[in-house]
């Protein structure tokens, strides 16, 4: 792969892991995953076709009503929990209204109506059965080609997210850390993160940090990560074990200062010590200004950063909603003692 420019560097700001602008970044229909190229352009075929929001027939009416009643229901928790807390109402940084999508290539829909409002300060934590529809949710958030938003909508700090482009929804606060970080050869890390924060910097009306600025800001990041300051001369991801690759997203993360975090299975692939030190990280950034989207299998994460709500996806839609106790629920008895739409 050839190397990055640092223009392509700096347009990398968008897709990649949330700020990553415009290396132009393609998808790989046989192996599923990202590849970030060199030179020009914005992601090809990343835009959603919200336009087709429209589609409903006679003869899936009756299904579609069926996952909009159950989605109902699970919002409804949601501020049932939010009442028994006695709390203020912080703003609200993402509002999903019966989301729906497919996959581009063969028109599978995987997202079938979710739910979800996320205010400032909060922690979401979605928890699902393999195939729940969990990962392909923040993928549609962040602008994902392989998936085209056919109805729904998803309001980000108050505009339309699904009519941004992924660089756009990056340099407004969106963050997303993917489970299989990708590698980007001939990019040093430095680099890469000074690129990425000047491009964020640049969309809020910010100075740009130069090297020794943007050292100062990076080296005590890498303190609170307990990450050896020779990351910065390895190129991304590149020969990195998955514990490494892991702290390296939630130093993009803390470089960044995203607003909403979606933090994808950031516990895969962890040892104890590992997974305590992102965690901790992770808990460091909580402001109460931003908030953070977990996605896991495992409640071991959850004891790390405490979750405001947790919910429950199957089948594409959230159909449960509760706090801790749900999780702890979870993994006591499994996925069937969770089952249904009662709390």
């Amino acid at each position: 792969m050839a190397a990055v420019t640092a223009h392509g560097c700096q347009a990398a700001a968008g897709v990649y892991a949330s700020a990553r602008d415009g290396a132009a970044v393609s998808c790989s229909s046989s192996a599923g995953a990202w590849r970030v190229g060199a030179a020009t352009g914005a992601l090809r075929g990343a835009r959603l076709c919200a336009e087709h929001s429209g589609f409903v027939n006679l003869r899936n009416w009756s299904r579609r009503w069926n996952s909009v009643a159950v989605s109902a229901v699970a919002t409804s928790q949601q501020l049932d929990v939010e009442n028994r807390a006695e709390k203020g109402s912080p703003a609200v940084l993402l509002e999903v209204k019966d989301l729906r999508a497919v996959v581009r290539e063969t028109g599978m829909e995987i997202l079938k109506g979710v739910d979800l409002v996320i205010r400032e300060g909060e922690v979401h934590a979605i928890m699902g059965r393999n195939g729940s529809g969990k990962s392909t949710l923040s993928k549609v958030l962040v602008g994902h080609p392989d998936y085209e938003v056919t109805g729904g909508s998803a309001i980000f700090k108050g505009e339309d997210l699904l009519d941004k482009e992924p660089a756009e929804r990056s340099h407004n606060g969106l963050f997303l850390s993917f489970q299989s970080p990708v590698e980007i050869p001939g990019v040093s890390n430095m680099d890469f993160l000074r690129m990425a924060c000047n491009a964020r910097r640049a969309a809020l009306s910010l100075p740009e940090l130069g090297p020794l600025e943007f050292y100062a800001v990076v080296s005590q990041k890498l303190t609170a990560l307990n990450m050896d300051p020779k990351f910065l001369d390895r190129n991304v991801n590149e020969g990195f074990s998955g514990g490494e690759k892991k702290r390296n997203e939630i130093l993009q993360l803390s470089v960044l200062e995203a607003d909403l975090a979606i933090l994808d299975e950031i516990d895969s692939g962890l040892d104890i010590d590992a997974l305590r030190d992102v965690a901790t990280a992770v808990v460091g950034l909580q402001k109460e200004s931003n908030a953070v989207l977990m996605i896991t299998h495992y409640q071991r994460l959850l004891e790390y950063i405490k979750p405001t709500y947790v919910h429950i996806m199957e089948a594409g839609r959230i159909t449960k909603t509760g706090d801790m106790s749900l999780a702890t629920q979870l993994e006591a008895g499994g996925y069937n003692a969770v089952k249904g739409t009662s709390t």
